[in-house]
């Protein structure tokens, strides 16, 4: 009876929830339902949010070049290398591995991430970011990637991969963040090897083919009884195996240098590459994801500083749920730790707030 008393009380939420980026097939009964998505629920929303960032794109287009514009359309990223002048990527490194300000990590299975949250406090002592965010490269190539004229959420990021006892990281799996266009953003700060945890993509996967859309629905069918708890929340995994049906190359790994720009479409498949050694790598990292459907928040202006501040008090509301006793705040706080340090419990002990990949909720903003 409590069932279908919640069922009854939650589905007029969860079908206003189709006009907006609600992706968990778990947690929103509509959008999970079988008979619906057998129906092509999940597919028409698919189709809608895609053909409307592509008329937002091209409002855009103006943003970026030519060859980039027709580069993003064909592969789905671009790549900049020497981003920023040497005196200047120089100036932002020396300050970021200076900065020892409040951070915090995560684990996912032996991998741990740092991030910075980038409010006012954290860009008055990284004044050098202001020529990345600047960069006229930087704010076309996100924006349009994205599909919004809007800022990203930006932190200093940290990968360290095989940073303690744990099992074998999550993210390595070939996924799509959502059902929509979305933009993420590496500036590495560090040379990324090919065997060191390189982010990977599948050039063309952002495209919404026929086969693509196909893969999309029979995927919608089985989604909310996954064993898998990212593609119970709509960030669904694909098998190397299966791009050949959907006449998509295997990845390309991304074995860049230091002061290299990568902007993508986290639409399309992408993960973090292996990693044969403990690594670090280093990045300032942007994600952007607002709503695909016409809607106030979805054209909110945030600037950078005003975006921190939001990560910074999601932390907070974390902690005090913790303090509450009400749910643990898997985001840790740091001291004193650059994001270059090694890990700060060195590889002896099993990783301190690590759970198996397929408990975590949402990994979608873990690459």
């Amino acid at each position: 009876m409590f069932l279908q008393v919640r069922r009854a009380a939650m589905t007029p939420l969860w079908v206003a929830q189709l006009a907006t980026g609600a992706k968990s097939f778990e947690h929103n009964l509509v959008i999970g339902s079988r008979r619906l998505n057998e129906w092509g629920l999940h597919a028409a929303r698919v189709g809608l949010a895609h053909r409307l960032a592509s008329a937002r794109r091209r409002t855009l287009a103006r943003l970026i070049s030519a060859p980039d514009r027709q580069a993003f359309d064909r592969d789905g990223f671009i790549v900049r290398r020497d981003f920023l002048p040497p005196d200047q990527f120089a100036a932002l490194l020396a300050q970021v591995k200076a900065y020892r300000g409040p951070l915090r990590e995560i684990t996912e299975g032996d991998t741990i991430m740092r991030k910075v949250a980038l409010d006012r406090a954290a860009l008055a002592e990284l004044p050098a970011l202001y020529w990345v965010f600047r960069s006229r490269d930087w704010q076309g190539l996100v924006r349009y990637a994205g599909s919004r004229n809007a800022e990203p959420v930006v932190w200093v990021q940290s990968i360290l991969r095989h940073a303690c006892a744990g099992p074998s990281d999550p993210q390595t799996k070939l996924h799509a963040d959502t059902f929509h266009p979305t933009v993420k953003a590496w500036l590495f700060l560090t040379d990324v090897a090919e065997d060191a945890g390189p982010f990977i993509y599948v050039p063309g996967s952002h495209r919404l083919t026929a086969e693509r859309l196909s893969w999309e629905r029979q995927a919608s069918l089985g989604a909310r009884q996954s064993s898998n708890a990212q593609i119970r929340q709509g960030s669904f995994r694909i098998d190397p195996a299966e791009l050949a049906a959907l006449r998509l190359p295997q990845p390309r790994i991304f074995a860049v240098p230091a002061n290299t720009l990568v902007v993508a479409d986290t639409f399309g498949f992408h993960a973090r590459g292996p990693s044969v050694r403990p690594s670090l790598r280093v990045e300032i990292w942007a994600y952007g994801r607002r709503s695909p459907f016409p809607s106030f928040a979805a054209l909110v202006p945030w600037t950078a500083a005003g975006l921190g501040r939001r990560s910074v008090l999601s932390w907070k509301f974390g902690d005090l749920l913790e303090t509450a006793g009400l749910k643990t705040n898997r985001w840790k706080k740091r001291i004193g730790v650059s994001a270059f340090d090694p890990p700060s419990g060195g590889l002896a002990g099993a990783c301190p707030t690590s759970v198996p990949g397929d408990a975590v909720a949402d990994r979608s903003l873990a690459l």
